[in-house]
């Protein structure tokens, strides 16, 4: 592996202006086919196979234009002086339901008045809008003709606000991730003390999201895809390209310190460097890849827009950070700042780095370091055990939007329930009495306990279908509503018993409901397939069963603490002013899962990066230990600068007004935080050297079996080196090793 990365980076840097020219081709061409080809996006949510869809799947076929699927929205009028009963009031409604049943898009319109729609106190109403189309058909012409439809009712001193999915525009892009750039450049300035040298991972970061925007972007042109699907590609394409050219750019720096020349030293840089990306890469992408396994359409297409986003930085970093190393030259290493060095981040000093100050510490006292860290983590997962899971309804929109507001008025006059009606599908097909079955389960149903009301059947044509509206007592996103839920469905081989008839539920609420339930059983079966498949790649970097299980468990305890934060400021309310959080409720249902598989990606991302270094620092000849601390040093800094890049890139989407990405945001950036420095930078080291020379373990039946990939570059040394003549700083007693008193150059074989 790290032989071809070797010549990758040498034929990139020799042949750069085409590997320039090729990319800036690519970027063009996406470009263009995404300002040609692009679609709208989509915040439904459903799953094939679930009840509720073979609900929705049986009225398209039975009653077609019913729109159990499709998008509906909520009016709701309301009035603090006299009633809306009032002429002039009432009149002002019927004026505004007018105009809305003429608005595009539209298929009708209940009156209030004619519904028995108005509350018990004559101070609120609403109007319940049918559209022809699926909520990512709605047009923003047909949104805007609804909100302006209502201003008859408000020139008449009526407040008028609207819910439901037909209100739900596409969220626009903000400039959150800017925050993250910003101190992202900080710290590569810092990190590198010169601006070229901070600008590259930038630059090849920029151009790897644009061209996976744009892929994506071209892409719902042709399938229905999560507004969130382009914000998640952007987060994550963003963190990790920055991050990879990070470690390419500082060890093509210390190649060129080494005194190599400059198309020796990018070789050296991809081919050592390089290979820690391509397998760190390999498992954020089979994480996120694997998303499909759990058969969620959305959620799958999140995963492999990410997926792809993440495989574009690779392949950049690995071709064109190369090439743009043959044009910046020397000024790598030059351009200083005034008040910085311009520092080798992974370079040796004669005097202890704080890194190898932290690592001796570490492995000093070993026991303690392994201690305390489970048990800062034990307490950080606690919050963990109350997680409740749904998805975004009106009721945790931002409290000053026209949905929350509607939310909240509907709910003073009518009670939660009338925000998530469950939609009753009755087949009476194989009834004697078609009409008096469907007229049973009605009144089954309304005996329930927690059910408000339930509608007047309406009927197909054939007369054999029919769909009543069953009001809950409790709210859409309440634990009541799904044991409601639960119920009626398990009435169903009752009521196929005592009628004849077939019941299903569907409706908003129960796809939620469904859609967090599949998503909770899918978390243990996509959690074996990514470790599993992961272990695996790892046993083959690393060359060792021991490395990986210890990896394997630091992401464990890394998710299960940040599952407890996530918990604790989203569910609980814990410092959500400090963090922008305007509103509490159960957890966004795709965030556990997506958690898991991004984090875990991310969290190997800095097990491979520093523990190579570990084990190039043993395969040269130094003692367990020794290898520790000195791999520590010479990777500490740049892992630090990676992780707080990634931190600040991911917390800069905390400000994002949408709920998903918000507490997306949040969770990565605290489970980067916590993987970063308290399992990579200190659980770690102490691991490996409670282990000593058993981390590098591995039966010798498998090391025949396995092939020798030389991710630490150990056949690039063996093949092409010479003494070095230039004179080394002292290191620490116990610390010198052959790649230090060795060092690579071209005998150009």
């Amino acid at each position: 592996m790290a032989t071809y990365l070797y010549r990758l980076g040498r034929a990139s840097y020799r042949r750069r202006r085409l590997v320039v020219v090729l990319w800036v081709a690519l970027l063009a061409l996406m470009g263009t086919g995404a300002a040609t080809l692009s679609g709208q996006t989509s915040d439904t949510f459903s799953i094939p196979g679930t009840e509720s869809q073979k609900a929705i799947d049986l009225l398209e076929e039975r009653m077609p234009g019913a729109g159990a699927d499709a998008a509906t929205a909520r009016v709701v009028f309301t009035v603090t002086e006299g009633f809306l009963t009032d002429p002039a009031h009432e009149q002002a409604i019927a004026e505004a339901i007018h105009r809305i049943a003429a608005t595009p898009q539209v298929a009708q319109v209940s009156d209030p008045f004619t519904h028995d729609d108005v509350s018990q106190d004559g101070h609120t109403a609403y109007a319940q809008v049918a559209y022809t189309v699926q909520p990512i058909e709605v047009t923003e012409d047909s949104r805007q003709s609804l909100f302006a439809a209502a201003e008859a009712a408000r020139d008449a001193g009526i407040s008028v606000e609207f819910g439901g999915t037909a209100v739900e525009g596409a969220p626009e892009q903000s400039l959150t991730e800017v925050i993250g750039l910003v101190v992202a450049t900080v710290v590569l300035v810092i990190t590198f003390g010169s601006l070229v040298a901070a600008g590259l991972p930038l630059l090849t970061a920029l151009l790897s999201v644009m061209i996976g925007m744009g892929c994506i972007q071209i892409a719902t042109g042709f399938i229905d895809l999560s507004s969130s699907t382009s914000t998640l590609a952007l987060m994550l394409g963003l963190a990790v390209g920055i991050d990879y050219a990070l470690f390419i750019t500082s060890r093509y720096r210390h190649e060129l310190s080494l005194g190599l020349d400059g198309e020796e030293a990018a070789g050296r840089a991809v081919g050592t460097a390089g290979s820690a990306v391509v397998f760190a890469g390999l498992t954020v992408v089979i994480a996120l890849a694997a998303l499909s396994v759990v058969g969620i359409p959305f959620l799958t297409s999140m995963g492999l827009a990410a997926a792809g986003t993440v495989a574009v930085a690779v392949v950049i970093a690995l071709t064109l950070l190369p090439a743009v190393f043959g044009f910046a030259g020397r000024r790598l290493v030059g351009g200083r700042i005034p008040g910085l060095r311009a520092r080798d981040p992974e370079g040796d000093s004669a005097a202890p780095t704080m890194g190898e100050r932290w690592s001796r510490l570490i492995v000093r006292r070993r026991g303690v370091a392994v201690a305390l860290s489970v048990l800062a983590l034990g307490l950080l997962a606690v919050p963990a055990t109350d997680l409740r899971l749904g998805l975004p309804t009106d009721s945790t929109a931002a409290p000053d939007s026209t949905q929350r507001k509607a939310y909240d008025q509907l709910t003073a006059g009518f009670g939660a329930g009338f925000n998530g009606p469950l939609l009753l599908v009755v087949d009476s097909s194989s009834s004697a009495d078609p009409h008096a079955a469907v007229e049973q389960v009605s009144r089954t149903v309304a005996g329930l306990p927690g059910v408000a009301t339930v509608t007047a059947p309406t009927f197909n044509r054939a007369g054999d279908t029919a769909t009543l509206a069953v009001t809950p007592t409790s709210g859409p996103s309440e634990a009541a509503t799904e044991d409601l839920v639960h119920t009626i469905r398990g009435q169903a081989d009752t009521i196929k018993t005592a009628t004849g008839a077939s019941t299903s539920i569907t409706g908003e609420t129960a796809i939620n409901i469904d859609v967090s339930e599949k998503l909770s059983d899918a978390l243990l079966p996509y959690l074996a397939v990514v470790v599993g498949l992961a272990f695996v790649l790892l046993v083959l970097v690393f060359r060792s069963i021991l490395v990986p299980l210890k990896a394997t468990a630091g992401f464990l305890f890394s998710v299960v603490a940040t599952f407890g934060a996530v918990v604790a400021v989203f569910q609980w309310g814990w410092l959500m002013n400090l963090f922008g959080v305007e509103t509490t409720g159960p957890i966004v249902s795709i965030l556990p899962i997506f958690l898991i598989g991004v984090l875990f990606g991310l969290a190997m991302d800095y097990e491979v990066f520093l523990v190579t270094r570990m084990r190039e620092e043993f395969v040269h000849g130094l003692e367990a230990d020794d290898a520790v601390v000195t791999g520590f040093r010479h990777s500490a800094r740049v892992v630090t600068a990676a992780a707080i890049i990634m931190i600040s890139v991911f917390a800069g989407f905390i400000l994002s007004g949408q709920a998903i990405i918000q507490s997306m945001g949040f969770a990565l950036a605290f489970g980067v935080l916590v993987d970063a420095f308290v399992v990579r930078m200190t659980l770690v080291p102490a691991v490996m050297s409670l282990l000593g020379r058993r981390a590098w373990w591995l039966p010798a039946w498998l090391d025949r079996l396995l092939p020798d990939i030389d991710v630490e570059g150990k056949q690039l040394i063996d093949r092409t080196t010479v003494p070095d003549q230039r004179e080394h700083p002292v290191a620490p007693a116990g610390t010198a090793s052959a790649s230090h008193s060795i060092h690579s150059v071209d005998l150009h074989r």
